[in-house]
């Protein structure tokens, strides 16, 4: 087989899938992007949470937002927090009570009334992301999921879905990091009228 059609063929299918939540769930994504906004301009924390790969995006996405988006913009730092970062309360977490307690036990901790949980799952399955959705609904903590395939049993269960359209988890990680990256656009604008 040749390399170039392997790699076209995943080129085409995110382009695919890019297509598809432009068609299906912009609306959400905007969504996504004043809810960020809200939480964030009324001093609020926002946390995220995922497992793997979603783990990793919800670091990038965290990053984006203390730090800033896009270069050249300089702005303050805003208050966001991957819950995976702190292996001690990871480690620890997982020996006492179980892996999935590990994103619920750090809402319980930290999340105050009018903060946000972004919970990532590309099968929306996830049950320690499940976990720290309902804990932070307990908490009067916001919710958002990031989610992909048919929503999983997660589907529902936040203030707000964004079901990336495919069933393929490279795609849904392609495209939850772009989703975040939007959020970060609209976050920008919207709080320092940065483009």
């Amino acid at each position: 087989m040749d390399m170039k059609e392997i790699a076209l063929g995943q080129i085409r299918d995110s382009i695919a899938t890019k297509q598809k939540c432009i068609d299906l769930i912009l609306g959400d994504i905007v969504k996504a992007g004043e809810m960020v906004s809200k939480v964030l301009q009324s001093g609020n924390t926002v946390y995220l949470c995922g497992n793997g790969g979603s783990s990793c995006d919800a670091s990038h996405i965290a990053a984006e937002l203390v730090v800033r988006y896009k270069s050249g913009n300089e702005r303050k730092a805003l208050p966001a927090l991957s819950l995976s970062g702190d292996s001690a309360v990871l480690t620890a977490c997982s020996n006492d009570y179980g892996y999935e307690e590990v994103f619920a036990r750090q809402i319980e901790a930290f999340g105050r009334k009018g903060d946000l949980l972004i919970g990532l799952s590309t099968s929306g399955n996830s049950r320690n992301v499940l976990l720290a959705l309902e804990k932070a609904k307990t908490r009067g903590v916001k919710t958002i999921s990031l989610l992909g395939g048919d929503g999983g049993r997660i589907k529902n269960l936040s203030d707000l879905d964004v079901i990336v359209p495919s069933k393929v988890t490279a795609r849904i990680q392609e495209s939850h990091i772009l989703i975040g990256h939007i959020l970060c656009s609209i976050v920008e604008y919207n709080l320092f009228k940065m483009e």
